[in-house]
């Protein structure tokens, strides 16, 4: 009858997180949307299959080594206004900048743009190649052994995931485009996705709670660290390209805060690291006091030190690799025009870069110690029952 009601206890609770979370998202996209448009453009694009070649153009202009080579073809819209459409569209290829794309073949699917459409007419110009059924293909089969492998904690941890990218797509994005405060929507952000993830995949238990005080700690030790370091460092936010694109776009409607933005990528980005820490933490934990209850406050501390170093050196690795990865085409450029290894320290791209791998590898050596201190303080004299 008690493992009745447990059941049923977790149940509820697991419903009403589901039903707070799709509220909150809902009322959070209409606020933060509102008078916000968002690909909500002319359509000047389409998916479309190509039917048939035609003509290959090959010129070359003299006095300069430059040479162009156009395939024209037809292909069948397959997507859009403009859907069962059969239209002529040509793919050009130059010397000037080999990217090593192959023209198209029949029964390749493609993206075509109109480049017409500006001026009134229609001039259907190859784009890209449609790469997104692969994507979701891959993507399928991921969610698929998710469930498979994980059963109901694969479903939660599938649920709980999507909710995550509705936070930051549908919220945190349409918040920073329509000029809130950036700062404010990363401490919403992270609060929510951290209580609405443990809760999902693990209920609300003393491990779970321990899980969310150790992680939120981290993640506020990494905020302060972050907004300090931004002070000191005089960051400007312009890292790159999108940087200025941005701040260009921001003249015309709602001004966005650069420097809020790296706050935003650092905090964020470190916040899954750090929740996975705090949950091997407090796993780990749990069942040492739930196989010795008996053991001191003393010894749980120092075991969850022991574990914690353990944790702590794969885990620094792997975000630091994932953030060398990321970056990866910034910093061979930087090397090729840098004059100096000074010089490319001091770039800012780089030093965000190298701030994002320091102070998310900083939050996981101060996750490690709070979330011991939460779980001695959580599991006392309950003998680490749920």
């Amino acid at each position: 009858m008690r493992a009745k009601n447990r059941s049923d206890k977790k149940l509820a609770i697991w419903i009403i997180t589901v039903v707070l979370s799709v509220v909150l998202l809902f009322c959070g996209n209409r606020f933060f949307s509102k008078n916000l448009i968002i690909l909500d453009h002319p359509e000047t694009s389409a998916k479309a299959k190509v039917t048939e070649l035609g003509e290959l153009v090959e010129e070359s202009l003299d006095g300069i080594d430059f040479s162009a080579r156009t395939q024209y073809f037809t292909a069948r819209i397959l997507s859009g206004e403009n859907k069962g459409r059969t239209v002529e569209a040509h793919q050009q290829i130059d010397s000037y900048l080999d990217t090593g794309e192959r023209f198209v073949k029949v029964g390749d699917k493609v993206i075509l743009l109109d480049y017409g459409a500006v001026y009134g007419t229609e001039e259907w110009v190859f784009g890209n190649y449609a790469r997104s059924e692969y994507i979701f293909v891959l993507g399928a089969l991921f969610l698929v052994l998710l469930v498979v492998f994980g059963r109901g904690k694969g479903l939660n941890t599938l649920l709980s995931l999507v909710f995550t990218c509705l936070a930051v797509f549908c919220v945190f994005i349409p918040g920073v485009l329509a000029g809130f405060n950036v700062y404010l929507l990363t401490i919403l952000i992270c609060v929510f996705t951290i209580v609405m993830t443990l809760i999902l995949t693990n209920g609300i238990s003393a491990k779970s709670i321990a899980t969310m005080l150790g992680c939120g700690a981290g993640v506020l030790a990494a905020a302060v660290v972050t907004l300090i370091s931004d002070r000191i460092m005089h960051l400007t936010g312009f890292i790159d390209e999108h940087s200025v694109y941005l701040q260009i776009m921001g003249e015309d409607s709602a001004p966005i805060n650069l420097r809020a933005l790296i706050f935003a990528m650092i905090t964020i980005g470190a916040m899954g690291a750090l929740m996975d820490v705090a949950m091997d933490m407090a796993s780990s934990l749990f069942e040492v006091k739930r196989h010795a209850p008996s053991i001191s406050d003393k010894e749980l501390f120092k075991s969850g030190m022991n574990i914690g170093r353990d944790v702590m050196g794969t885990m620094a690795n792997t975000l630091v690799l994932a953030y060398i990865g990321s970056s990866l085409c910034t910093i061979l450029l930087r090397i090729t025009y840098s004059n100096s290894l000074m010089e490319m320290i001091n770039t800012e791209s780089i030093v965000v870069e190298l701030l994002n791998a320091i102070v998310g590898s900083l939050g996981i050596l101060l996750t490690m110690p709070l979330t011991a201190l939460v779980c001695v303080a959580m599991y006392r004299g309950t003998h680490a029952r749920h």
